[in-house]
């Protein structure tokens, strides 16, 4: 396994879903170099998985390794928001950039 796997809960093929699903793997690729498991889960197909979670909005993903399980709701288009709120390593090169210039 890698050092992170995530599930994505999404409601159908709808604009939000794939743009949930899109900003998801964006961000993961850009700062987890060495990969990660991502388990799209459509709440319309497998409700019993969003019940077992207690999924009450979509998009939701749940970092699931490592613990504890982290959540976020929202089509996740704030990068450098999600990445802080996942846990995830690392920093965003935009996110860089605005330190720099602020700094300057």
């Amino acid at each position: 396994m890698t050092g992170y796997a995530f599930r994505l809960y999404v409601a159908g093929e709808s604009e939000r879903s794939s743009a949930a699903e899109a900003n998801l793997r964006a961000l993961a690729g850009a700062l987890l170099p060495g990969g990660y498991e991502l388990d799209v889960v459509d709440v319309m197909a497998q409700p019993e998985l969003a019940e077992e979670q207690r999924i009450l909005a979509t998009p939701t993903v749940v970092r699931l390794v490592p613990l504890p399980q982290l959540r976020v709701i929202g089509d996740l288009s704030d990068p450098p928001r999600v990445a802080n709120a996942l846990g995830l390593p690392g920093e965003l090169q935009e996110a860089r950039k605005e330190k720099e210039a602020g700094g300057a």
